[in-house]
């Protein structure tokens, strides 16, 4: 498998086009030759060298679903894809484009280091991303703040956080439109108060809940239910990453990925739909719950079919920073457009133990004085 090695491309010959993502494709400054990357603080490209800045032509698209239906009907046949060279990370799986100029990096997920060989792989194109909105240094402080606020980090974790070791990612996901009509069958209970002579002779007060059937149909329509389309991010840190303002959403051109990268989608669209059906369902327990009332509530059965459903891949934006301690991989994320942190820290042992050391020996000279004075 050769190293990628992808031609440059000149920004006058992409001018008002979308370049395949993960093709290679450089934007070039027109003033200095330089690299032209998309810069968050701006909303547009900015040169590497001179800081020329070129503009990004606005969309007023409005965000257009796809038919869910026909797409896995067809097995996404009717639905544009792109060819696109991509690396995988041999210890976590993560799938993602490089920097073409890189020849060996660390993986953005779990932070072992590869090789960047590359290799061609077609899948659906994006339709839709959010655009990097948070730039690196602004993602450096939270990074900071967040490190210097742990005890007992290990130094590798602090340096890093001096060294602002974060890469911009894309990370892809899947969006679920529903309407939804679910019968039901439970029952609602109403609590009362007794009172009751006990042994004693003395009386008693206890709660007795008379319970009555009940059954409906309840409809409930659904908007943008997220399922991440990554297996490197972990669910429950991209669902805590929430909320992102979808209806920000633009169309998807190669120039919001010049100077990041972007993870292919690992979860396809048929089980990334069982998951957002399972999101969808534990709402509608939650609504159903609300519809029979009472002071208590049981549900028996609840069938819901699923009906004018639609679906997007979108890409959205985070920093992370990533590395290995103690065989573990730990991550530091931001929302790139809300700044939500979220991370998982690793302890030193070495650390913790030196401070535990540090503690016997304050009781023991205190223990020591004591029994001389």
């Amino acid at each position: 498998m050769a190293e990628w090695r992808a031609p440059d491309r000149l920004m006058s010959d992409t001018a008002g086009s979308a370049p395949d993502p993960g093709s290679g494709t450089q934007f070039r400054c027109a003033q200095c030759g330089s690299r032209l990357v998309y810069s968050p603080e701006t909303a547009n490209l900015r040169c590497v060298s001179c800081g020329s800045a070129v503009a990004i032509a606005a969309s007023d698209a409005p965000v257009e679903e796809r038919d869910l239906e026909a797409a896995l009907a067809s097995g996404l046949a009717t639905e544009p894809t792109v060819e696109k060279l991509t690396v995988r990370c041999s210890s976590c799986g993560a799938q993602s484009t490089l920097d073409t100029a890189v020849v060996a990096d660390h993986c953005a997920f779990c932070g072992s280091a590869f090789v960047a060989t590359a290799s061609s792989q077609r899948s659906l194109r994006p339709h839709w991303l959010l655009p990097f909105r948070i730039g690196l240094e602004d993602a450096r402080r939270r990074f900071g703040a967040w490190v210097h606020s742990l005890r007992f980090a290990p130094n590798r974790l602090k340096k890093d956080a001096r060294a602002g070791n974060l890469q911009g990612m894309y990370v892809p996901y899947w969006t679920f439109d529903a309407a939804t009509s679910s019968q039901y069958t439970g029952q609602r209970g109403r609590n009362r108060t007794v009172t009751e002579t006990g042994p004693d002779g003395k009386p008693r007060s206890r709660t007795v809940t008379d319970w009555t059937r009940v059954s409906g149909t309840l409809g409930e329509t659904f908007d943008d239910v997220l399922v991440v389309a990554s297996r490197s991010l972990p669910e429950g840190r991209a669902a805590a990453l929430s909320p992102w303002d979808l209806e920000k959403l633009v169309p998807y051109r190669d120039e919001f990925l010049s100077g990041f990268r972007a993870e292919t989608y690992q979860v396809p669209l048929p089980e990334a739909y069982e998951r957002a059906k399972v999101t969808m369902a534990a709402a509608i327990q939650e609504l159903v719950r609300r519809r029979i009332g009472g002071d208590d509530q049981r549900i028996d059965r609840v069938v819901t079919t699923y009906s004018a459903t639609s679906f997007k891949h979108v890409l959205l934006p985070i920093w992370i920073s990533s590395y290995r301690f103690g065989n573990k991989a730990y991550r530091f994320l931001v929302n790139a457009r809300t700044g939500e942190v979220q991370g998982d820290r690793p302890y030193s042992l070495v650390k913790i133990a030196l401070a535990v050391i540090a503690a016997l020996l304050v009781v023991a000279a205190i223990a020591w004085i004591a029994e001389r004075y």
